[in-house]
């Protein structure tokens, strides 16, 4: 079919496009689907379009638009870089490290409490940045008057008020890794523990969750929930390699035996005094 071209701001030029894709729309959003986000409803289109695509050609009846489309797939342009699509507002970080687009806020780290920053909300997502760096990213949710935090954003306040890590909000239902969850419950459960549990959470901050997870891992494998254990299993992940040496090389040859004779010293001393 020739495409028609449609004029910017011309409405009633719609329908020609309508008609060129044959009402594709009502095929697909009629009923209208609901999902629970656009991941989800993205998914469906798909395999939705993967479906349609296998109705004869509207041309070549013998063969299906699957078909004729992957001839035609060698003539197309490659695709160029994505559009980057977001409106992008500056915003101040409130003292409870929130951030607020539409109806909801999102968290950020912590230091950056007070703070103007850019939030850029894409279709999907929020981002917030501060000079060339993101800082924090969430799902975008149509939620009315809700807070959505990433526990980790908080967890430098915590070295002030470890207690609140029983209670504060960003930590309700804070779903850790398996071990590091088992530790946690294990601290909890002693006087003083929400301190012992923060102290490993900043350490997660210093080398990273992956190696601190690693270490929680080995630590319930040999049953030694300790911190001062953990942050010894800690150490020796983050040490630095040593390569040994090679086979072939070639070690310096003893001419002399040593012996243990302490005389040997004196004469030498003795010797640098005649030669000073």
């Amino acid at each position: 079919m020739e495409p028609v071209a449609c004029t910017p701001a011309a409405g009633w030029e719609k329908g020609q496009v309508e008609n060129q894709v044959q009402f594709l729309r009502g095929r697909l959003f009629v009923p209208e689907p609901a999902f629970d986000d656009l991941e989800a409803l993205n998914a469906w289109l798909r395999l939705r379009c993967e479906d349609l695509a296998e109705r004869p050609h509207p041309e070549q009846q013998d063969r299906t638009i699957t078909e004729v489309f992957e001839d035609e797939r060698a003539e197309l342009r490659p695709l160029g870089r994505a559009f980057d699509g977001y409106v992008e507002k500056t915003v101040r970080v409130r003292s409870t490290c929130l951030v607020q687009y539409a109806s909801n806020r999102y968290s950020v780290p912590s230091r950056f409490a007070g703070h103007h920053v850019s939030l850029r909300a894409y279709a999907g997502r929020i981002v917030v940045v501060s000079g060339q760096d993101v800082i924090a990213e969430h799902r975008r949710h149509f939620t009315r008057n809700i807070s959505y935090f990433e526990p980790w954003h908080y967890v430098p306040l915590l070295d002030r008020k470890p207690g609140a890590l029983r209670n504060g909000a960003p930590f309700v239902g804070w779903e850790l890794p398996e071990a590091m969850h088992r530790i946690r419950e294990h601290y909890m459960a002693g006087k003083g523990g929400d301190r012992e549990f923060v102290d490993l959470l900043l350490l997660a901050q210093d080398h990273g969750i992956e190696v601190v997870e690693t270490a929680c891992n080995l630590a319930v494998a040999q049953n030694t929930l300790r911190l001062p254990a953990i942050i010894n299993l800690i150490n020796q992940l983050v040490e630095p390699v040593i390569t040994p040496l090679s086979d072939a090389c070639a070690y310096p040859q003893l001419t002399l035996r040593p012996e243990a004779d302490c005389k040997r010293y004196e004469t030498l001393c003795s010797a640098e005094e005649v030669a000073v």
